[in-house]
């Protein structure tokens, strides 16, 4: 079941709002001249440590943006069969029809239940909390918990495109500033 997520709002949004990130992803700036940006500065070697610094922190959003991601890919499809499961509910309500079904009680132990026409059921909200709603109420909860989790999947998967972009900087103004760094050395041991 692939689905695609457009990710045009989610851009306006952050135009309107100004940032370039919904995490707060600290955007990385570009040295285009590294010696008018040594010039001022002293000692390659620690800002080559405050690069490596702040990649390493890219790193580390990286895995925390991944892990949301998959968290995020595995609550998506279990929302769709819950709402799939409130719409058999409903129709079967309207035919006053009964449900056979199995349902999970442990690891591969399965029990038989008829289930009568109904108009609650009960959801789990998390931390060991369950409540009863009417089927529509039910219903409109889970259209709206899949619809965040689809918009969170897209602002996750906007917010890892613009840190590889960072990282990517990062990696680029370390390896400018070390070739800088070695060509002015061999400059120095030339004269």
């Amino acid at each position: 079941m692939a689905s695609t997520i457009a990710c045009e709002p989610i851009e306006d949004s952050l135009k309107l709002s100004g940032k370039k990130s919904f995490a707060g992803i600290p955007e990385a700036t570009f040295v285009e001249d590294v010696d008018a940006y040594m010039k001022d500065r002293e000692g390659v070697e620690s800002i080559l440590r405050q690069l490596d610094e702040q990649h390493g922190k890219y790193k580390f959003m990286e895995l925390n943006l991944l892990a949301r991601k998959k968290k995020l890919k595995s609550q998506i499809p279990d929302i769709q069969k819950s709402l799939d499961m409130i719409e058999v509910l409903e129709a079967k309500r309207k035919t006053s029809e009964q449900i056979e079904t199995h349902f999970l009680l442990s690891d591969l132990l399965y029990s038989r239940a008829i289930i009568e026409p109904t108009d609650k059921v009960c959801l789990w909200l998390g931390a060991n909390v369950m409540l009863e709603y009417t089927l529509e109420d039910a219903k409109a909860l889970l259209q709206k918990n899949h619809e965040t989790a689809r918009k969170n999947l897209s602002q996750v998967h906007h917010d890892l495109d613009f840190l590889r972009d960072q990282m990517t900087t990062t990696e680029v103004n370390m390896a400018r500033l070390y070739n800088w760094d070695v060509k002015r050395r061999q400059a120095l041991n030339a004269k």
